[in-house]
């Protein structure tokens, strides 16, 4: 009998609760998902309150185990793989003193140019300030999503709620808090603070930085390894969530670290593509790389020993739910009336989703000319532009909505192949890419990137639940079921394999050029209906 362990995916849209068995491979036993709210605002703001987290992850913990009759006490161990750069500000006790801000928040513009923009600059940013955070932390906070700017924000705007605050977490780490009554950062989280000092030999947040920024260090908790049991759960949270008093509790790791390691994408050179609500390209490499550019920067992976070069597009899979709900959803004939797929004569289809890609799966590459922009809530790389948006580009009277919604999906596409190219300016990507995340589980998408990319894609078993796989990993680790983050190579195993499609290749090289001129041909009109 293998070991039992529970991994939490905590996403933007909700939490995925996982319940695995670790034995020679890792064994996905029972899983169960609940949604919760993000609040996006008109002034930027993009927030959830980290109650919806905590709650949602008690009620699926009970679920797993219960649809499954497993007695808490075969659990060895909980972890976590959740999004990051978010802000969740407590008070001693722990209590948020106001509602978390999710990494998409956009609203400390002024206090951005305040500390960054002044002086000699390059590419926007003090070239002073530039030097000393290269120097010491290997990257820069030049984005207006970058936590400290989000931290900046509450302090000049909200004084009130500022003074009431303890300690800064992040979202993972104010689960953990809730479980253990620990206040920690892991080391990804610490670092993509973009206050961490990555030296040898000082690696910890750093003074001189903090200072720069006008952070309170007072205000970080105290760093741990990824893979490090960072306390027990509590008698008071055993009762919430349904688990024995004393399990551990183990850090786990930010999305951008942990689903490479559950892509089996673990070693220097190794690329992967994610593609879920957000999307990225990440390539493991050894040395810290920054492009202050093209906005790309080397984080801190969960082995502390690499770290992944990565290039981040903020709404992927969020723009086939869009395209879902205001396209789809409206005129497709068993969907009018928003019942189940399952409940309908259509009940081949598992989801909309599923129906949506059956639907265009005869739309040729190229979409009939008709390209889309996958910038709904701005962009941050190549280029940063919180006023970037969608466009529809080349529409003609033959348009139809096939062609809308493959387009989208191209848009993504052409998207994440500006970043490997982008990437391929600093570094070595691998030759065949690891393709993970929820877009990974529909052949018509894997087939449509090989085809863009022009490079071989491998998919692994559950790629929707790959981060979660990674806390596994992370889990077998700490409790010496594996030796390290590096064995991952050996538990991940290939399931499906694309090769492009090069007569493809040639009409995507052809829109791609255009896709990559649309947004500075229309940069200034951005700003105009969007600043």
């Amino acid at each position: 009998m293998g070991t039992c362990v529970i991994s939490y995916d905590v996403g933007t849209t909700g939490i995925k609760t996982c319940l695995f068995e670790i034995s020679d491979g890792i064994e996905l036993i029972s899983s169960a998902m609940e949604g919760y709210e993000l609040h996006v605002m008109e002034n930027g703001g993009a927030e959830q309150d980290p109650y919806d987290w905590w709650n949602a992850m008690c009620s699926t913990t009970k679920k797993v185990l219960e649809e499954n009759n497993i007695s808490s006490e075969r659990i060895k161990g909980i972890s976590f793989c959740a999004q990051m750069q978010g802000l969740v500000l407590v008070d001693k006790s722990g209590e948020p003193v106001r509602r978390g801000m999710s990494y998409m928040d956009n609203r400390g513009k002024k206090e951005l140019k305040s500390i960054m923009a002044n002086g000699l600059q390059i590419a926007g940013v003090n070239i002073f300030k530039l030097i000393k955070s290269l120097r010491v932390t290997g990257a820069v906070a030049a984005s207006v999503k970058d936590p400290v700017w989000k931290y900046k924000w509450v302090e000049q705007n909200e004084p009130d709620n500022f003074k009431r605050v303890y300690k800064w977490l992040d979202v993972k780490e104010f689960l953990i808090q809730k479980c253990t009554g620990e206040f920690v950062m892991t080391e990804d989280s610490a670092y993509a603070t973009l206050l961490y000092d990555t030296r040898k030999g000082k690696r910890g947040f750093s003074k001189e930085i903090c200072s720069m920024l006008g952070v309170n260090i007072e205000h970080l908790p105290r760093v741990v390894d990824c893979s490090a049991m960072v306390g027990k759960i509590t008698k008071k949270a055993s009762a919430e969530l349904g688990l024995e008093e004393g399990i551990p509790v183990f850090g786990g790791g930010g999305d951008a670290s942990l689903i490479g390691v559950g892509a089996g994408a673990v070693e220097e050179e190794d690329t992967h593509i994610y593609l879920g609500t957000s999307g990225w390209v990440s390539t493991v490499v050894k040395k810290q790389v920054v492009d202050i550019n093209y906005m790309i920067a080397s984080i801190l992976g969960a082995n502390s020993k690499y770290y992944n070069y990565f290039a981040e597009l903020e709404t992927a899979g969020k723009c086939l739910e869009w395209v879902k709900n205001h396209l789809a959803l409206d005129e497709i004939d068993i969907y009018l009336d928003k019942k189940n797929i399952s409940e309908s004569k259509e009940n081949i289809y598992k989801s909309l989703y599923d129906y949506m890609m059956y639907a265009i799966k005869d739309v040729p590459p190229g979409s009939n000319g008709v390209i889309f922009t996958p910038w709904l809530h701005g962009n941050r790389c190549p280029f940063e532009d919180p006023n970037a948006r969608g466009i529809f580009f080349n529409i003609s009277i033959e348009t139809g909505k096939t062609e809308l919604i493959h387009s989208v999906l191209e848009g993504v596409c052409y998207h994440l192949r500006w970043q490997l190219e982008a990437q391929e300016k600093k570094v070595k990507t691998s030759s065949v890419i690891r393709f993970v995340g929820g877009g990974a589980l529909a052949p018509l998408t894997c087939q449509m990137l090989a085809d863009v990319l022009g490079r071989e894609l491998e998919t692994v078993e559950s790629p929707q639940n790959i981060g979660a796989v990674g806390a596994a990993v992370v889990m077998a680790v700490g409790l010496g079921i594996i030796d390290e983050i590096d064995d991952a190579k050996k538990l991940i195993k290939v399931k499906e394999r694309y090769i492009p499609d090069m007569k493809n290749k040639a009409i995507y090289d052809r829109a791609f050029m255009v896709f990559k001129s649309l947004y500075k041909n229309n940069k200034k009109a951005f700003g105009i209906l969007n600043n």
